[in-house]
């Protein structure tokens, strides 16, 4: 376990592209939050990074559901430095991604993770046709709504049949580390998906608190992990390509090593959290939720209703302000 941190640790100390991803002195521009965080981090560091992680009880072996490699470098060097856990395995089951060559992109990236940290990566089926089944009814709910809690709920239910004919004690998701999730919704899924099982336990836990998302960020920069401009699904990618086109933003790129906006691959710690600050986030929802109770399914209404945008946020491009709606 202590090992594998360890590893984590040393790799991005040796990365001379990121200079400040160890806790060194951070620009001065950087923003209170971060440098609060990044004092915590390299405090840690002096006194061998002891894990702040805390299992439920009694729980050993973990099998963590992971949606991305982005989201579970810091996730997953807490859990293997913590010296509570016996065993940690990452459990990759994310029908919902769209289309085959994100999934796949995003797939490879968190097994190369894994197997870079000698962590043991549980690829589970592809089954996309059960996942639209699933969401049936459910095409034009809005992000956080619905659809999103049935789409933890499938992912959640199999992770924890998973555990439960395996040994495991406990599960988790990295789903829980963005704020572009709601936290509840998703900690709700794994409440209900561990119950079913008699001695399973879903480890909740504030992994999205300023110290895990700065961490979460150089780990992303130190290995260069691809920037997916979208949550995963097909009416996401939808939804996401109609808001952009409203506001004049260019449109979500697949895999290559151009994105639609902003850069590919995560690069600067500092600008990478900031596409993902809680005024970003709010302003997507805001308006998502807004364009769903105006319009709901019917297609033109969600067309007319998208228009309104355009007059309140200037062309991106032109403007040179590139932070936000490309990193989930």
């Amino acid at each position: 376990r202590h090992q594998r941190s360890s590893q984590i640790m040393t790799e991005t100390q040796s990365n001379n592209s990121l200079t400040y991803s160890e806790g060194a002195k951070l620009p001065s521009t950087a923003p209170s939050w971060a440098i609060a965080a990044s004092e915590r981090l390299k405090k840690r560091r002096e006194e061998g990074y002891k894990s702040s992680c805390n299992p439920p009880p009694n729980v050993k072996k973990v099998l963590l559901h992971s949606c991305c490699a982005p989201c579970s470098g810091a996730m997953v060097e807490e859990m293997c430095s913590s010296d509570k856990l016996d065993q940690v395995v990452v459990f990759f089951y994310n029908p919902n991604i769209h289309p085959r060559q994100e999934y796949e992109i995003r797939k490879e990236e968190n097994k190369r993770f894994c197997e870079k940290l000698g962590i043991e990566f549980v690829d589970c089926d592809y089954d996309p046709e059960n996942w639209y089944s699933r969401m049936k009814g459910m095409e034009f709910d809005p992000e956080r709504g619905r659809r999103c809690t049935e789409c933890f709920d499938m992912r959640m239910e199999r992770c924890a049949l998973y555990a439960h004919e395996n040994g495991f004690d406990a599960i988790a998701t990295t789903n829980a580390t963005s704020r572009w999730k709601d936290a509840n919704q998703v900690d709700d899924s794994g409440y209900r998906a561990a119950a079913r099982y008699e001695g399973l336990q879903y480890w909740c836990q504030n992994w999205q608190s300023d110290e895990m998302t700065l961490r979460k960020y150089e780990i992303s920069a130190n290995e260069r992990f691809y920037k997916q401009e979208y949550c995963g699904c097909s009416y996401s990618l939808r939804d996401s390509n109609d808001w952009r086109k409203a506001n004049m933003i260019p449109k979500i790129k697949i895999g290559g090593d151009t994105a639609g906006l902003g850069d590919r691959y995560f690069s600067d710690p500092l600008v990478d959290a900031a596409e993902e600050s809680q005024d970003v986030v709010d302003e997507f929802f805001s308006q998502a939720n807004e364009i769903a109770e105006t319009a709901g399914n019917d297609v033109m209404k969600r067309k007319e209703a998208l228009k309104v945008y355009k007059d309140r946020r200037k062309t991106e491009k032109t403007d040179g302000v590139v932070n936000g709606f490309n990193n989930w």
